[in-house]
């Protein structure tokens, strides 16, 4: 367990193809985080950008965990200095495990932002810096510009293997490897009848595995967790039972068969899903 992070947007926004219900409430946020730390998971994943997600981990207490938070583009009115010190203020902590770039980009643009996220690790505030990547280009034009993250975290599921190569280069160079996306926003659990045709070119794999690798949640992160240049996998969840699902279906859970197919980029990015 201690390769699973817990992800915290479902406390900030209505997020996930497959979610039903909602903003957790506060009550289940603060169930949500015994069981978590009472089954070993240390970090805890959330961002600027989460809505009211930081204000609510702030509220119930979140000292026995790590944070990674994000920050987004600052502007003139929002600097990343006075992100960074709302958000230690919002989660009621002294110091980050991490604070990432949520548009990688914004650092080439700007390099002082590298800067001032170098110094707020030379004071003890953050202990890793780096990017949460969305697409290839932006790990090539970093790395190209010479910034060498502490800590990145990049999509990863059974379909999607887009960044494969980069998590093995950036692991050797000593980057903790840190992936979101194992269920694909709840793509995995729906019964392909009920997607619309844009899915029409996965549907049939999405019921060989449904049928086959029940529970598939455990088999999806089983897949995650034992790539060796993995280090945590992020993943989220809208109650305390869902959380407990999650965790018990690892210990029974069945191996992915062999994907066969060719899935596109728009399938394996959310944001480019038909509305």
């Amino acid at each position: 367990m201690n390769k699973l992070a817990l992800g915290t947007v479902q406390f900030g926004l209505d997020y996930g193809i497959s979610n039903n219900e909602g903003i957790t409430p506060i009550d289940e946020v603060a169930n949500i985080l015994v069981i978590a730390k009472n089954v070993g998971i240390e970090i805890i994943d959330t961002a600027y950008a989460y809505g009211i997600s930081q204000k609510i981990l702030g509220q119930v207490k979140i000292n026995d965990f790590k944070v990674v938070s994000k920050f987004i583009p600052p502007n003139d009115s929002l600097t990343l200095n006075k992100q960074i010190q709302k958000t230690l203020i919002q989660l009621s902590v002294q110091n980050l495990y991490g604070m990432l770039a949520h548009r990688p980009l914004s650092v080439v643009e700007d390099p002082k932002l590298w800067d001032v996220l170098q110094q707020f690790k030379e004071k003890g505030k953050i202990q890793k810096i780096g990017f949460s990547f969305n697409t290839l280009e932006e790990v090539d034009i970093i790395l190209s510009h010479g910034f060498m993250p502490d800590l990145v975290q990049v999509p990863f599921n059974y379909f999607d293997h887009r960044f494969v190569n980069y998590m093995k280069e950036l692991k050797v160079k000593g980057c903790e490897i840190h992936t979101r996306s194992a269920f694909l926003q709840g793509l995995f659990f729906i019964k392909p009848d009920k997607l619309p045709s844009f899915f029409n070119s996965v549907k049939s794999i999405l019921e060989l595995i449904q049928h086959r690798c029940q529970p598939i949640e455990g088999s999806l992160l089983s897949f995650c967790i034992n790539q060796d240049f993995i280090d945590k996998v992020v993943f989220g969840v809208n109650n305390q039972e869902q959380l407990i699902k999650n965790i018990d279906s690892i210990k029974e859970a069945k191996i992915l068969p062999e994907l066969n197919i060719s899935v596109s980029n728009e399938i394996k990015t959310p944001s480019m899903w038909s509305k």
